[in-house]
């Protein structure tokens, strides 16, 4: 999924939007689905396998943000009897529509993961599946891998089931409706449980050193020849939501460790450079980090409304970097087996609609628990894995960085000459005259280069705007 969210609105053959179109061609990113994968789509859409255990009398609902069709997950949150409580999290059963070795399987192979551009995405499934039968609308039967976590009072996990079943989702909300419905005190017990347990999960989150990035959605809209940026700030929802597939994403692990077979998604500790630079980051921005305060706390503290503070989140993204996919088949679990942000063994499980691992992760979830070894065509698949993905996660990144600039130089394009203010938030090791700013009143940031001496790191200095076109040139400052 990607790490900086855009969304564009606004007439189709504005330049912003030629631009991104332009975009898919230069980068030769996967377009229309060849006919023979639609055709098997559409027969799998038909007759996909269904499960012998009924779960639809399970009152599931979605939250995702809104228009969304692809609804890779639905819950129900309730409490136990004695104390404690009980999460149903249905995921899309993709293996249900998929057969191994079939044109559909290659072709997902083939894309690795849904990529995202501000005006739409390019799914990894066809729509007909992404969008239709796999997916878990309301009041529609579904095949789905049907996970029962049972927690504690104090939200740790208890015990842990995943089978095969049919479910129906009965609503489909999305963050701000659910938030409003909680905060007015009118929302039934499943979706009030959201936040009881959400925060019971952040606590243990914060407990065990683990941090979740809140990082604004950023929207542009165009009207006429001009561009107008705003910003939607993540809602407590967002981050209630998101614990509960990090519950689901920790329990998988767990499952195929035991198990010793799986896929983890790990992630080193980051180097101390990593966090110097961003604590000079910290300062350029007029954030206040205390010397005994941890990264995880400082990120913790600050308000994704503020632009500051917005900036800083989006920049902390860099930590994320080193993240992989591992694989062990031995019974050897690899060392490390942590993802360094969630503070514990972790794996992608939870959104087999747009990530190709999470469809063999759910299958190795599912064979650990009724103690059976994998498919074949899991363990067959399995090796080359993280090398997909990780040639996925490529592609993707570099989706996303190419839209950003192609908004950043749209946003910008008619203020070239313009004078800014702005803060050095990085300084070139091997040029000191070379680095990145971060516009004081838009919420741009963008390389800095043409000085005569070393720039100030941390500093505030005025820049002027030299070049910036949505279709050819990218925003860059000099030192004025």
């Amino acid at each position: 999924m990607p790490r900086r969210h855009i969304h564009v609105t606004g007439a189709p053959e504005a330049p912003l939007r030629a631009a991104l179109r332009t975009l898919r061609t230069t980068l030769d990113v996967p377009d229309e689905f060849p006919a023979e994968v639609l055709a098997e789509a559409e027969q799998a859409a038909k007759a996909p396998r269904l499960p012998a255990y009924d779960a639809t009398g399970i009152p599931l609902f979605t939250i995702d943000p809104p228009g969304s069709a692809d609804l890779d997950q639905a819950m129900h949150l309730a409490r136990r009897e004695g104390g404690g409580y009980r999460v149903h999290y249905a995921i899309a059963d993709v293996a249900a529509f998929v057969a191994p070795g079939g044109a559909l399987d290659a072709e997902a192979h083939r894309r690795v993961m849904t990529l995202y551009f501000p005006d739409g995405r390019i799914p990894l499934h066809p729509p007909q599946l992404s969008e239709g039968a796999a997916s878990l609308l309301p009041d529609q039967r579904r095949p789905a891998l049907l996970w029962r976590v049972d927690l504690d009072a104090h939200g740790r996990t208890e015990a842990v089931d995943v089978r095969r079943a049919l479910v129906r989702s009965r609503a489909r909300l999305d963050y701000s409706g659910v938030q409003q419905q909680i905060d007015a005190g009118t929302a039934e017990e499943p979706v009030a449980l959201l936040r009881d347990i959400g925060r019971l999960r952040e606590a243990l989150e914060r407990e065990r050193g683990g941090i979740s990035l809140n990082i604004p959605e950023q929207e542009i809209v165009e009207r006429g020849d001009s561009y107008f940026l705003g910003f939607r700030a993540p809602l407590p929802a967002d981050g209630w939501n998101a614990q509960i597939s990090l519950l689901t994403g920790m329990a998988a692990a767990d499952l195929m460790t035991a198990a010793g077979i799986g896929i983890l998604r790990t992630l080193p500790a980051a180097p101390v450079g990593e966090v110097a630079r961003l604590r000079r980051s910290a300062k350029a921005l007029r954030i206040e980090w205390p010397h005994h305060t941890s990264y995880a706390e400082i990120v913790r503290s600050l308000d994704p409304t503020k632009a500051a503070h917005a900036a800083f989140l989006q920049e902390c993204t860099t930590l994320l970097r080193g993240a992989g996919y591992t694989v062990f088949t031995d019974g050897k679990v690899p060392d490390p087996a942590v993802h360094a942000a969630v503070a514990a063994p972790y794996t992608h499980c939870t959104a087999p609609l747009r990530r190709l691992a999470d469809r063999y992760a759910g299958e190795l979830c599912v064979a650990a628990v009724a103690g059976e070894e994998p498919p074949q065509w899991v363990r067959d698949a399995l090796p080359g894995l993280p090398q997909e993905m990780a040639a996925g996660t490529r592609r993707a990144s570099t989706v996303e960085r190419e839209c950003v600039d192609i908004v950043e130089a749209a946003l910008l394009r008619d203020r070239v000459g313009e004078l800014f203010n702005a803060h050095v938030v990085d300084v070139q090791e091997r040029d000191r005259a070379v680095g990145t700013v971060h516009l004081d009143d838009v919420a741009v940031v963008g390389r800095v280069e043409g000085g005569d001496g070393e720039l100030p790191l941390g500093e505030r200095i005025r820049v002027r705007l030299t070049q910036a076109d949505p279709g050819s040139a990218k925003v860059l400052f000099a030192p004025a």
